[in-house]
């Protein structure tokens, strides 16, 4: 197989697990409104349930990287396709609370093998950096836009358990594919277009404080906003919606966050990445503010704003890791920027759960808009910090 065949088929798949990994986690935040109808159990009680998958969304993405650089990516890649359609299988023969937990950190588990594992195999071969970010990116956002609508429709026509079961079955099937398609990882190809040019920084320490605060803050956004779409929809859009087309709304709010993707993938072969940082992180804040103090069709213009700039940074920070960590150090690299994002926003489903019982979706999107606002400083911390690394680095030495 020719390296130019290997990497294409690597990148459909890597795209492919992208939507999957998105959209399989995003399952139960929907479904969930239809077990609470059949079990009687609260949305709050329900949704805790969900804190273990999301927690190791985050904490197993650290030790993916180091797994991949040992037993190989397409070898972690092949694990993940597997394990995440046992898990949903496994999530669908649940009954009771204890199961419904188990089986949904197993599927966590799972998904924390995605990010850390794609995005190297991404980085190394693409054929034009900034658009194959872009479009894996999509392929993403697809797959939580999707999540909402599809899963809101297989329940209400086959109930919650089919939910689980069709996707779980096409991961299985995906994995088979990937194995006999895919054989190896391959070379990168440093003379390829989409080889990530390093930028070199003379303040390293301060640019990783803020992007890793940047980082914290974004996934607590990225999880309040996501997790909550569907009933923040369903409680405060103010119409009496059923559950199939409440969740098609939601696929058409994260479908702004694809364009935005989309976008941001051509602007970052064009356009500085701290200055795509720092103009799109301050989307988010207003966004959120919007959303927090309005219902009805200024609620999802607020919504739109901010999905636009939560899945449009997604890009940009992954670009940055890209052009800022020397090649070697990638995939550990992507292990602590999911790490840092994913773990500590686990804590957003307990998070979520209290703040709606004190004060509704108004308090749980106040309180994303603040950490809304803690990205934007930081990425302004950055901008400025990274152009005092370019004077200090153009500057000849005495």
């Amino acid at each position: 197989m020719s390296p130019e065949t290997l990497s294409k088929r690597t990148l459909l798949f890597v795209n492919a697990a992208h939507a999957l990994d998105h959209f399989v986690l995003l399952i139960y935040p929907t479904a969930v409104i239809a077990i609470a109808a059949q079990t009687g159990l609260s949305y709050a009680e329900l949704i805790g349930l969900a804190t273990g998958a999301f927690v190791a969304f985050g904490l197993c993405s650290l030790p993916m990287g180091w797994l991949s650089d040992r037993f190989g990516r397409r070898n972690m890649l092949a694990v993940f396709f597997v394990g995440y359609g046992l898990s949903c299988l496994g999530v669908a023969s649940a009954s009771q609370p204890a199961a419904f937990a188990g089986w949904l950190l197993v599927l966590g588990v799972a998904s924390a093998i995605y990010h850390p594992v794609g995005s190297t195999m991404l980085v190394s071969h693409a054929s034009q950096l900034g658009r194959d970010l872009g479009v894996n990116a999509v392929w993403g956002n697809l797959g939580a836009a999707s999540a909402a609508g599809v899963t809101a429709l297989i329940a209400a026509s086959l109930g919650w358990r089919a939910a689980f079961v069709l996707p779980g079955l096409i991961c299985l099937a995906l994995g088979i594919a990937f194995l006999i398609l895919v054989p190896g990882d391959g070379e990168p190809h440093g003379s390829r277009s989409g080889k990530a040019e390093l930028i070199p920084l003379s303040r390293p320490a301060a640019l990783l404080v803020v992007f890793a605060i940047a980082i914290i803050a974004g996934g607590m956004t990225f999880n309040l906003t996501t997790i909550a779409l569907p009933k923040i929809l369903d409680e405060r859009l103010g119409l009496e919606l059923p559950l199939a087309l409440t969740g098609s709304l939601a696929t058409l709010v994260f479908v702004f966050g694809a364009g935005a993707q989309w976008l941001m993938g051509r602007l970052v072969d064009r356009y500085t990445l701290p200055a795509l940082f720092v103009g799109l992180a301050l989307l988010q804040p207003i966004g959120l503010a919007i959303a927090a103090a309005t219902q009805g069709v200024t609620l999802l213009l607020g919504l739109v704003l901010t999905m636009t700039a939560i899945y449009g940074q997604v890009v940009v920070n992954d670009a940055m890791v890209a052009r800022y960590v020397p090649a070697q150090h990638r995939a550990k690299a992507f292990s602590v920027r999911y790490f840092l994002g994913f773990t500590v926003s686990g804590f957003v489903v307990p998070m979520l759960a209290v703040l709606y019982a004190r004060g509704g979706f108004g308090l749980v999107l106040g309180a994303a808009a603040v950490f809304g606002l803690i990205v934007w400083c930081a990425a302004l911390a950055f901008y400025i910090l990274a152009q005092d690394s370019r004077t200090q680095a153009a500057t000849p030495a005495e």
